[in-house]
């Protein structure tokens, strides 16, 4: 990942916002994307997912379905094409306007605790 430097350099060109409300609403803008994902599949298919998953990190055992949504949620997370945060904040601060629809919220709540520490 970024060791900062090149989002900073970023944030100092484009935008108002601090580097912690940006990292916050890119973390917000991925989960809103593998939620949608999530939308898309049958509950059939989270199981198979989620078993799939499972057998990956080679547990035993039967899953409850709250663990099956957060396996296959997980698995979804590391194989989604996901831009990495440096590209993303690019195209973000070109047309953030283009994003406001995939933001889900949760940035509003990390960014506070973010400047609150």
């Amino acid at each position: 990942m970024s060791n900062g430097r090149v989002a900073l350099g970023a944030v100092e060109r484009g935008s108002e916002e601090p580097l912690e409300v940006l990292r916050a609403k890119y973390l917000d803008y991925c989960s809103a994307q593998v939620a949608d994902l999530l939308l898309y599949l049958t509950p059939d298919e989270i199981y198979l997912l989620a078993q799939r998953a499972y057998r990956e990190e080679s547990d035993e055992g039967e899953l409850s379905y709250v663990e099956m949504v957060r396996s296959a949620t997980d698995w979804l997370s590391q194989k989604a094409a996901l831009p990495p945060f440096e590209v993303w904040l690019e195209d973000y601060q070109a047309h953030p306007e283009s994003y406001a629809e995939y933001f889900i919220g949760l940035w509003k709540s990390e960014a506070e605790t973010s400047l609150d520490d």
